[in-house]
């Protein structure tokens, strides 16, 4: 199987060891990956800002460059996923040809936790398919961030969870008010920036309790938010993506 991955601008540009590891976890379920030619935004921060004209000059190209491709696209970011998935379609309503290729990238994206449980749980059906193998045990911690978009946008809640629980030696924690915004929102950090702070604080409170070692989450807006405050704090808990845990996991 083919894969496309739409890296995400904050994967691309900040975090690329996790497009790496986003990359060797797809790869050992028996899929080539590939990084489409032309890729830029998905236009979700202009969209965000209300500049809807903008964004759909970003979104445009994004969903040109994307539509003349083969095969699942992985996304490892639930808010970037969501702008592929329900938003540009919305941007396009009044476009029918370009509204038409948006639901056909719509139909083919897949939030990396998503498309590595469907795929790891096809080996019956799919005769490519490998299943998802994690030798190496990972004595830690876990406290798992779920992101908004994520779990209210794509309604993606359990398969996160599954794959920490399949990482030998890892230990999920109780977060209190878990599903609770971590106050990075995009641009709402910047433009109510005392208010994302007093919501990070909150939420960094909470994670410390936990007794966590490691902070997990699929967002890396929401991870760089979080590890920003908890470096200001002192705290010393690892923050990862969660593809970097399962490619440690699967080292061996």
């Amino acid at each position: 199987m083919i894969v496309q991955l739409f890296p995400t601008c904050l994967v691309n540009e900040i975090r690329p060891e996790a497009g790496m590891a986003v990359a060797r976890v797809i790869e050992r379920l028996g899929c080539e990956v590939v990084l489409p030619d032309g890729l830029t935004c998905c236009g979700q921060p202009a969209f965000n800002a209300g500049f809807h004209d903008e964004a759909r000059q970003v979104a445009r190209h994004t969903i040109g460059v994307l539509d003349a491709t083969t095969g699942p696209i992985v996304v490892p970011s639930g808010s970037c996923c969501d702008m592929l998935v329900h938003q540009n379609i919305e941007l396009f309503r009044d476009d029918a040809a370009v509204v038409a290729k948006a639901r056909s990238v719509s139909g083919r994206c897949r939030e990396f936790s998503q498309f590595v449980v469907e795929r790891a749980t096809a080996g019956s059906r799919q005769s490519d398919a490998r299943p998802l193998r994690t030798p190496t045990a990972v004595a830690t911690r876990v406290a798992y961030h779920p992101s908004c978009h994520l779990q209210r946008g794509l309604r993606v809640k359990r398969e996160p969870l599954e794959l920490i629980g399949r990482v030998k030696g890892a230990e999920p924690v109780k977060v209190d008010e878990q599903e609770e915004c971590c106050g990075f929102g995009g641009l709402f950090s910047i433009k109510n920036a005392e208010i994302s702070a007093s919501m990070m604080d909150r939420k960094l409170n909470a994670i410390q309790a936990s007794g966590a070692d490691r902070l997990v989450s699929c967002d890396l807006g929401c991870l760089l938010h979080l590890e920003g405050g908890l470096r200001r704090r002192g705290a010393t808990i690892t923050v990862q993506h969660l593809a970097e845990l399962l490619d440690e996991a699967q080292q061996s």
